[in-house]
């Protein structure tokens, strides 16, 4: 968990990175919390098109009910947070690889992160294309 404890002390830059952890889901939860972070949890297994994963993004990050599970309100909602958030994305590589597009696009969108906004990081575990973020080691 190296890498992680990296991020949530404030000495590794948060952003959206692989991550080849196999720590259980509520260790992760403990620890992220433990560092007074937010907490988050997506399983990808089937979760496959841009609007399915905007949907799925918005109820593990407890958006309110007026998210429009869309790139603009991803990325309204993201500023909104309460405060510095991880996100674990398991699964994730069936929506890379089946809508590289899409997937490119709300990874931009999870990456992109003005000064004054909430930090965020977004762990993808399990295997994935290995050139589509970089590793948290």
């Amino acid at each position: 968990m190296s890498g992680l404890a990296a991020v949530l002390a404030g000495r590794h830059t948060p952003g959206v990175h692989r991550w080849e952890s196999t720590l259980d889901v509520a260790d992760v939860q403990h620890a992220v919390e433990h560092a007074g972070w937010t907490f988050g949890y997506l399983d990808g297994a089937g979760v496959e098109d841009r609007a399915e994963v905007l949907r799925a993004i918005g109820s593990s990050l407890a958006f309110p009910a007026h998210y429009g599970a869309n790139l603009d309100a991803l990325n309204d909602c993201l500023r909104d947070l309460p405060g510095p958030t991880v996100l674990l994305w398991e699964a994730w590589s069936g929506f890379a690889r089946g809508a590289q597009a899409d997937f490119a696009r709300v990874i931009g969108v999870l990456r992109e992160r003005d000064p004054g906004d909430p930090s965020l990081e977004v762990l993808l575990r399990g295997p994935g294309p290995e050139d589509v973020v970089p590793l948290l080691e």
